[in-house]
């Protein structure tokens, strides 16, 4: 197993979590008021754009760099990611997805028995190639009830990725009740020096919703951790690929050549210390 030390010395941050929403536009978010004052105490990247509609490809961007699919299907595909960067680099790595069966579990749903608590689309590791056949890393897509013991003990990685559960990601279920779990989950870990301490917490949505008309896939950002400038917007243009080539800058991990390496990863002034301005 990787280890959870990063080979090199992390820049900005030591740690990284990003959880994803769903399906909602950066303007709808910001109406929620705990998502909003949520993004008053971090930065918020007020000019975040998602890349691709409709989900799956969003999520696959994050890892890959480029959406590499067009739809919801299930795929299985042989590109390099974002985990082969961070295992080369020796730098600890973990999925937590609520409701995910585990073993290497790849079917398209499961947890519940119509449409499923747990999609694969939204699970973007389990469609590489290189994970999913390899049970190590495979075996580090988890189910989320795992995040408690890990960070109690010590253990969270230097990237993690949560995916809340269909009914918690906005999904199935409107933006307030995703907002109230939220609340829930996040307050407590905000808190909690186990968790925060040296982490980097990115909050984002896959996609706007184009039902709505918000079809601009302009979505809501926001950073917090003991690095973050509170109270700050970047008005800078950033996306999904932003993300990743943060990811990838700040671990020194080199990029995968796609859409990440002309990328801007996020602008200095959103860390403290990292500017004047």
């Amino acid at each position: 197993m990787p280890s959870d030390t990063p080979a090199q010395p992390a820049r900005a941050f030591e740690r990284v979590f990003i959880i994803v929403f769903e399906n909602y536009g950066a303007a709808a978010a910001l109406a929620n008021p705990y998502f909003k004052q949520l993004a008053g105490r971090g930065a918020y990247l007020s000019n975040y754009y998602a890349v691709s509609h409709p989900s799956e490809p969003n999520y696959l961007a994050l890892l890959a760099g480029d959406p590499l699919v067009a739809d919801d299907g299930v795929y299985n595909l042989p590109q390099k990611n974002l985990v082969d960067l961070l295992e080369q680099a020796g730098i600890g790595w973990k999925a937590y997805q609520e409701n995910y069966p585990g073993g290497c579990f790849a079917g398209s749903v499961a947890g519940n028995a119509s449409t499923g608590l747990y999609a694969r689309k939204h699970n973007p590791f389990i469609t590489f190639d290189s994970i999913r056949n390899n049970r190590a890393r495979c075996g580090l897509i988890v189910n989320a009830s795992e995040l408690a013991g890990d960070s109690a003990a010590g253990r969270l990685p230097a990237f993690s990725f949560f995916t809340p559960n269909m009914d918690h990601d906005a999904h199935d279920q409107p933006l307030s009740y995703a907002a109230k779990w939220f609340e829930g989950f996040i307050e407590p870990r905000l808190s909690d020096p186990n968790f925060m301490r040296g982490t980097l917490l990115v909050v984002t949505f896959d996609e706007s919703d184009i039902q709505s008309g918000a079809a601009d896939n302009h979505v809501y950002t926001a950073l917090l951790g003991p690095m973050i400038k509170p109270g700050s917007t970047d008005t800078a243009r950033y996306s999904h690929y932003s993300l990743l080539r943060s990811v990838e800058d700040n671990f020194q991990l080199g990029t995968l050549n796609r859409k990440d390496a002309q990328a801007p990863p996020f602008a200095a002034c959103n860390f403290r210390g990292g500017c004047s301005r």
